[in-house]
C-alpha cells in the first residue's frame, strides 16, 4: 500500500512538473533593425526578411520580436539608435550598408551585428576579411563596386549617342573612385550632382542634371535614393532623362531599367544564413561575409 501511494505521488509530482514546464512561455529572441531611411523606404525588404524568419519557425509576438530604429534620413541620428539597441540588450542588430554598419560596430562589440547588404567590409574596417571576420560582425555584401562598370555599360548601350552621365550621388561620395574609372574607360562625362535625398534635395539635383545637359543619370547605391525611388523614378520621367538604377525596386516603381544586386534575396539570404543561425548559437566570428550571386 505504501509503495503504491509512493508510485502515485512520484506520478502526480511528474505530472505536475510537465504542466509547469509546459506552461514555461517561450523565449523570445529581441533583433533590432538599424537603417537611415525610413520605415516605409523600407517595408519591401524588411517584410522580405521577416517572412523568410518565419518559414525558419521565428514567428512575430511568439518567440521572436523587432525593435526598428529608422534615422529619417538624418545619419546624425544614426549613433543615439544604435545606443538605444544596445541598451535594451536585443540579441541581434540587423543593418544595411554605408554609415549604418559602422555605426553599429561603434555602439557595441558584443552584440551579434548582421549586414543585410553591406559594400565593402573590409575596407570599412568592420571585418577582418570575408573569409573569417574574426568580431562581431558578419552578413552579405552586394557587389555595389563590382557592378558599376557594368551598370555604365548597359546604359551606354541602351542611349547610343550618350556621352555625358548625370550621377546622383550622396554626400558621403562613396563609390567614387570606381564610377570615375568607369566613365573614363567608356569614355564618358560623369557629371557628379550631390543630391541630398528629399524633395527638395532630389528636385534641385534633377535641375541640375538638365543644366548640365547630360544624356541620362544613374544613381549611387545607398538606402536613402531607394526609399525615395518613386519620387526619383517621377523625376527622371518629368525631365525626360533615361535613367539606370542599381535594385529593381525602382523598375518595379516604373522606372526604365536596373543592373544590380537583388537586395530582396540579400535580406531573405541574411535570415537564413547568418540570422538564424546567430539565434541558434553560432558566432559571428565564425560565419563568413557572402557575396551577392544574383543580379
Amino acid at each position: 500500500m505504501k509503495n503504491l501511494i509512493y508510485l502515485l505521488l512520484i506520478i502526480a509530482l511528474m505530472v505536475a512538473g510537465s504542466a509547469a514546464q509546459a506552461q514555461q512561455p517561450e523565449r523570445v529572441a529581441r533583433i533590432g533593425i538599424l537603417n537611415n531611411t525610413t520605415a516605409s523606404g523600407m517595408a519591401v525588404l524588411v517584410d522580405a526578411f521577416q517572412q523568410e524568419l518565419s518559414k525558419l519557425g521565428w514567428i512575430e509576438g511568439k518567440n521572436i520580436a523587432f525593435e526598428y530604429r529608422f534615422s529619417e534620413q538624418n545619419s546624425e541620428r544614426l549613433s543615439e539608435l544604435a545606443a538605444e539597441l544596445v541598451r535594451l540588450k536585443v540579441d541581434l542588430i540587423v543593418v544595411t550598408g554605408g554609415r549604418v554598419p559602422l555605426t553599429a560596430k561603434k555602439a557595441t562589440s558584443t552584440i551579434p551585428i548582421v549586414m543585410a547588404s553591406g559594400s565593402d567590409p573590409v575596407a570599412a574596417g568592420l571585418v577582418a576579411s570575408l573569409a573569417r571576420p574574426g568580431g562581431n560582425v558578419t552578413g552579405l555584401t552586394s557587389l555595389n563596386q563590382e557592378l558599376i562598370t557594368k551598370r555604365l555599360e548597359v546604359l551606354k548601350d541602351t542611349v547610343a549617342t550618350l556621352s555625358r552621365v548625370g550621377l546622383l550621388r550622396p554626400s558621403t561620395r562613396g563609390q567614387l573612385k570606381e564610377i570615375r574609372r568607369a566613365a573614363l574607360a567608356l569614355k564618358l562625362s560623369l557629371q557628379e550632382i550631390d543630391t541630398q535625398p528629399d524633395v527638395k534635395g532630389l528636385q534641385n539635383a534633377f535641375q541640375a542634371a538638365k543644366q548640365k545637359q547630360v544624356g541620362a543619370i544613374m544613381t549611387a547605391t545607398t538606402r536613402p535614393f531607394f526609399a525615395e525611388r518613386k519620387r526619383i523614378v517621377e523625376l527622371a520621367a518629368k525631365y525626360r532623362l533615361p535613367a539606370i538604377y542599381p535594385e529593381k525596386g525602382f523598375v518595379e516603381d516604373g522606372g526604365l531599367m536596373s543592373y544590380g544586386a537583388d537586395f530582396e534575396d540579400l535580406f531573405r539570404h541574411a535570415a537564413v544564413l547568418r540570422v538564424d543561425k546567430i539565434l541558434k548559437g553560432a558566432k559571428p566570428a565564425d560565419l563568413p561575409v557572402q557575396q551577392a550571386t544574383n543580379v
